[in-house]
């Protein structure tokens, strides 16, 4: 099995080829074209109770797709519903990443997606809600940013501070906190900023260089007001 992220950039799009009786696992929707080698179908990831919860919880779809190359070898090529850039995530099973919501796109058949809940603090002001998707187990793992995706690796004790609209997945064991952006309340919210996270390493953090609620709040200004 192979993954290729071919036209990166604001349209990225994910190559995979697959072996006869290779499979994996991908976003509701994801697929744009494959082979006719292989049969696509829908599973619930860990059974009913655990999809509605993703579905409930994060707002993730309750179906995963599921490619599998059943009658010889052959390739699927998969997309983001918006547009903005990919990564490849490789686990080695000794380590977990969170993951923000709608940040997945496909994977290995053998890695994990389950549901975490996060602290009343994190869970209010983190941005992403009480509720994460924890990944985990062996395999490559593809995310989907809006924007451009860039990758900070954290040295032991090295500290960087970030937007949490920017926040894309992080390593499960990073330690990282919400604070104001400044030393004032005013200022923090005056300056546009608000809240942040500080993370301390060591850790893997994958940011995304645009966030849609900004890009909301920029398109809304130019829808007129009929009221």
């Amino acid at each position: 099995m192979k993954f290729d992220i071919v036209s990166q950039g604001a349209f990225a799009t994910l190559n995979v080829l697959l072996a006869k009786g290779e499979s994996i696992k991908a976003e509701s929707g994801a697929m744009i074209t494959m082979s006719d080698t292989i049969d696509v179908d829908s599973k619930m990831e860990k059974g009913l109770l655990s999809s509605l919860a993703r579905k409930l919880l994060t707002g993730e779809s309750l179906f995963f797709q599921t490619l599998k190359a059943e009658r010889g070898d052959g390739s699927a090529m998969l997309a983001s519903a918006y547009p903005g850039e990919m990564a490849i995530l490789d686990l080695d099973g000794s380590e977990e990443f969170i993951l923000q919501k709608d940040g997945f796109l496909a994977a290995d058949d053998t890695v994990t997606i389950s549901t975490k809940a996060q602290n009343l603090t994190k869970g209010l002001f983190s941005g992403e809600g009480f509720f994460i998707m924890r990944l985990g187990g062996k395999g490559k793992v593809v995310i989907s940013t809006y924007g451009g995706i860039m990758k900070l690796t954290l040295a032991p004790g090295e500290v960087r501070i970030i937007d949490n609209s920017h926040m894309v997945a992080w390593s499960a064991n990073s330690n990282y906190k919400i604070e104001k952006a400044s030393k004032g309340w005013v200022s923090s919210f005056t300056s546009g900023e608000g809240l942040v996270c500080r993370f301390t390493g060591p850790g893997d953090v994958y940011i995304q260089t645009r966030n849609s609620p900004g890009f909301g709040s920029w398109v809304r200004q130019f829808i007129p007001n009929k009221g």
